[in-house]
């Protein structure tokens, strides 16, 4: 272990890159071409991430490895897997004080909430991204980088569950989302933030209420496989061939994306009536974003043996459901699970 001037030892980061916006590459600024839209994503490899950004090798020990050099919107159920087990191993070495993923930012929060869920570790994981490639004029990702490590390396960051950093918010992984396409303050949360970084080091304003990490029963050790889960999302003039598409496939859930408050029009109701009959489960969430969806409100889930989210939005909906579904609780344990967290 490397040890500072004054003989304490510093924090070892494992920092674990697996591509996207933060890892792109784009024309240089004077080329003529927009300097943030015209990019290659996941093309600078996790060493170079690092080398960029003055301070980082002061602030902690790093060890850095190239998991993935992906997309994000390339992110499968069996990549997620693998993210997670990764995590949790390094999370388990005593020479590991804390984890940092460099990921894209399209399907960010969904990795968050999946570490946050199945990570059984106090230690504390951060994810963070960018907004615009390295080559953009004023480029968001090398201060993320390094704020993300200065949240993994602080002793206050343990036993708040994952946590997403981004434009100097420090966010739960269970509420934070993407809400705007470009720019650099994209990453917001329902209820707020945790924290924010202030001159390198992380203030707390909350904390999380709900389950995560070592008090979550959805351990990686536990979990080989994720059943298939789709999403429906609603829409005027929706037709049913969207559910039968993935039932087609084999799934074993759909999470229906409904309007309001998980509405569902009267044309739809007996095809999913039908979809509980044949024991796929449905599960009513909003396509809002936000907000809980009532039982049995506006659709009689206790005759079509359905369940609905409290507050979590259709992908954090999929992923929570394929965990429970991977332990083979019924539609009611599913229903709890749901409400729990």
């Amino acid at each position: 272990m490397k040890t500072t001037l004054n003989g304490t030892r510093k924090p070892c980061i494992a920092l674990i890159a697996t591509g996207g916006t933060i890892a792109g590459v784009g024309p240089k600024p004077d080329a003529g071409a927009a300097p943030s839209a015209a990019y290659q994503s996941a093309v600078t490899p996790a060493d170079e991430l690092v080398s960029a950004v003055p301070g980082l090798s002061g602030m902690a020990q790093l060890k850095t490895e190239q998991l993935l050099q992906i997309d994000s919107a390339d992110f499968t159920d069996e990549r997620l897997l693998l993210l997670a087990r990764r995590v949790a191993a390094l999370c388990d070495q005593d020479d590991i004080d804390g984890v940092v993923v460099t990921h894209g930012t399209d399907t960010l929060e969904e990795s968050a909430y999946f570490l946050h869920l199945t990570v059984p570790s106090t230690k504390p994981v951060v994810l963070t991204g960018a907004m615009r490639p390295g080559t953009a004029l004023a480029p968001d990702g090398p201060l993320n980088l390094l704020h993300a490590v200065a949240v993994a390396a602080h002793p206050s960051s343990s036993g708040r569950g994952v946590l997403v950093v981004m434009n100097e918010d420090i966010h739960s992984a269970r509420d934070v989302t993407k809400s705007h396409t470009m720019r650099v303050n994209a990453f917001t949360s329902p209820y707020g933030p945790l924290g924010s970084v202030v001159e390198g080091v992380p203030r707390w304003y909350r904390v999380v209420a709900r389950p995560h990490t070592t008090a979550s029963e959805f351990g990686i050790g536990q979990i080989d496989h994720l059943p298939l889960v789709g999403i429906v999302t609603s829409h005027g003039q929706m037709r049913s061939e969207s559910f039968d598409a993935w039932t087609s496939l084999g799934a074993k859930a759909i999470v229906y994306a409904g309007f309001g408050g998980g509405t569902v029009p009267l044309a739809l109701q007996p095809a999913l009536r039908e979809l509980g009959a044949q024991g796929v489960c449905v599960v009513r969430a909003s396509r809002v974003g936000s907000g809980p969806v009532i039982r049995n409100a506006s659709f009689d889930d206790d005759a079509c043996d359905s369940v609905v989210v409290d507050d979590q939005n259709p992908p954090r909906a999929r992923l929570l459901t394929a965990l429970a579904l991977a332990k083979s609780y019924t539609a009611a344990e599913l229903q709890q699970v749901l409400w729990r967290y």
